[in-house]
């Protein structure tokens, strides 16, 4: 079975260890790619990843986008929202269902 983990501040993600998800907090630009190698190393089904770690992740997330696990989710953190989390969404339910239905 797949496990599921949550990437960012300390902030922005401590409210999903109530949920039982795994938290990997980290701050730094290398703090921010160790952790994310090692929730794949790791095999994680579902990594959800704050919009700024995803900023700094941009050419590991990009190379795991034909992969079906993990899946990454990217997710607003505590200093607000791009709206690249509803982007990533977006774009995969047109690729799921062959049109785009959210606008």
């Amino acid at each position: 079975m797949y496990k599921i983990a949550v990437l960012g501040d300390r902030d922005s993600i401590c409210g999903f260890a109530c949920l039982g998800v795994e938290t990997a907090v980290a701050y730094s630009e290398n703090e921010i790619k160790e952790q994310f190698s090692r929730l794949i190393n790791e095999n994680y089904g579902i990594i959800y990843i704050t919009e700024q770690c995803a900023d700094i992740l941009k050419d590991e997330i990009s190379a795991l986008e034909a992969s079906v696990t993990p899946a990454v989710i990217l997710i607003p953190g505590v200093k607000g929202n791009t709206g690249r989390g509803m982007e990533n969404i977006g774009r995969a339910v047109e690729k799921a269902v062959g049109s785009l239905i959210l606008d």
